[in-house]
């Protein structure tokens, strides 16, 4: 047989995590919380279980979740989505993106895709048949050169995806960013795939500006979100899609042969808890203090930073420490210090920054735990 992603093996987040556990280290690598869910969600959740809310969903998702979700766009960003036909509820936001990025790409088109960038970007891109354009961010704050960006535009280039709050860095896009991506994207009739799963955890007051704000790119633009990201429930797996009329169309024919639907009572639960918006709303807040705790439990480490605008995740600079690989110094934090984390090298083309990114959506304890371990390097 001959493999559709020839190069592609276990993700780094696979190797560490698997690493992570047969050392009994402490997996800051991995980016889940540890947490406890809030028990009025589980208690939605039993309900909706309990009320025999057990068969298949609608195809695009519960309407009472697609109608919260209208209403928390609009709240947030005066933006409008017909829940009838332009909001779709996906298996995380994992699914989401890959089935936008099939819904517009065919064979050799052309995808911009700024690096470091989460791992399932490019073999979906791949899997279209497309081919990814690399524009690596500038060292060390990870900033966008949109003149390159407009350099490496062709008759071929189809779609842009971008991420902001950005994983692994932190940083978010600005308002001037967004406005040259808008300017960008329809002077070259382009479709733009924002990844927005971190939008609730935001730092230091910041605005995040989703790609919902701006009309240029709200009428070419898929956007995708995550409930797992925003509410701890990752294994619930259940993310969103919001693009216009013309996409979502599109959006719905590949969707409804990939998965058709999504867990109905993890639906039902959700659209329950979106009704306090304080719930998703206060979620900076929540994450700032751990941030924070993280930031201030290493500053007498060796370690470098710039905090993070937003994500769960902290990039640590090493270079104090050792010239080793990111990789190997990964891998020898995990075995022999009991600490594992993940390398950005293996999202940026072999450049290696000297950079580890950690995750602090962990217990207190953990957090300490940690940071005492890092101190001592």
């Amino acid at each position: 047989m001959i493999s559709k992603l020839p190069n592609v093996t276990d993700s780094i987040f696979t190797t560490m995590s698997r690493l992570s556990q047969e050392h009994d280290a402490i997996n800051l690598a991995q980016g889940f919380p540890n947490f406890s869910v809030d028990t009025i969600l589980k208690d939605l959740h039993i309900k909706a279980i309990q009320d025999d809310k057990n068969q298949y969903a609608p195809m695009a998702g519960l309407f009472s979740l697609r109608a919260a979700i209208s209403n928390m766009t609009q709240q947030q960003h005066e933006a409008f989505y017909n829940p009838e036909n332009e909001i779709c509820l996906t298996a995380g936001a994992t699914q989401a993106i890959y089935c936008a990025i099939q819904t517009v790409v065919h064979p050799g088109d052309e995808v911009i895709v700024f690096t470091p960038a989460y791992d399932c970007y490019e073999p979906a891109i791949q899997l279209a048949g497309g081919k990814i354009i690399s524009v690596a961010m500038g060292l060390p704050d990870f900033s966008i050169d949109w003149q390159e960006v407009k350099d490496k535009i062709t008759s071929r280039t189809k779609m842009i995806m971008i991420n902001s709050p950005h994983n692994p860095s932190g940083n978010m896009l600005s308002h001037q960013d967004m406005l040259v991506i808008q300017e960008i994207v329809v002077e070259h009739n382009l479709v733009l795939l924002s990844d927005e799963v971190y939008e609730h955890i935001i730092y230091e007051g910041r605005e995040h500006y989703s790609a919902a704000r701006y009309q240029g790119l709200r009428e070419r633009s898929f956007i995708t979100g995550s409930f797992g990201k925003t509410f701890h429930i990752t294994g619930w797996k259940i993310g969103y899609c919001l693009a216009p009329l013309h996409l979502m169309k599109e959006f719905y024919k590949i969707h409804q042969y990939m998965v058709f639907c999504v867990s109905h009572p993890g639906q039902d639960a959700i659209a329950n808890y979106l009704q306090k918006a304080q719930r998703y709303l206060d979620l900076g807040k929540f994450y700032q203090r751990k941030r924070d705790l993280f930031l201030n439990s290493i500053k007498e480490s060796k370690f470098t930073f710039t905090p993070a605008q937003g994500s769960y995740f902290q990039l640590l600079n090493y270079s104090a420490i050792t010239d080793e690989g990111d990789f190997n110094f990964a891998k020898r934090l995990t075995i022999e210090h009991k600490i594992a984390s993940i390398p950005i090298s293996v999202f940026m083309k072999g450049e290696d920054p000297k950079m580890l990114r950690f995750c602090f959506a962990k217990k207190d304890e953990e957090i300490i735990a940690a940071a005492k371990i890092l101190n001592s390097l």
